[in-house]
């Protein structure tokens, strides 16, 4: 049951990269111009008072240095790429290894 959350979770996190990569991709044809929106550019644009409150967790909780460095960090590279990565890493935890058998077991 945990090993399907984590592949659904991937499959959420698969497609909202799609999306994000499809915005660009548009956006990159309009302006002629490669355009890659940073995650929080597009969560700024989407909710402005989660990714606000998301910061004031991550400050509150953790030491500040974790807000500028890493989590500022992650905020500014292309939305499509980090939940790409995400997909990727949620998928290989919800991942089922198959059997391998070398000889017929009669």
């Amino acid at each position: 049951m945990l090993r399907f959350i984590f592949r659904l979770a991937a499959m959420v996190a698969l497609s909202i990269s799609v999306i994000m990569a499809v915005v660009d991709t548009t956006r990159s044809v309009a302006a002629s111009a490669l355009v890659m929106t940073p995650l929080n550019a597009s969560w700024l644009a989407v909710s402005p008072d989660t990714r606000a409150a998301f910061e004031t967790y991550v400050r509150a909780k953790a030491n500040p240095l974790v807000w500028d460095g890493a989590v500022a960090w992650v905020l500014g590279q292309p939305g499509f790429a980090v939940f790409a990565v995400l997909a990727f890493l949620l998928y290989a935890i919800g991942y089922r290894r198959r059997r391998h058998e070398f000889a017929p077991t009669n």
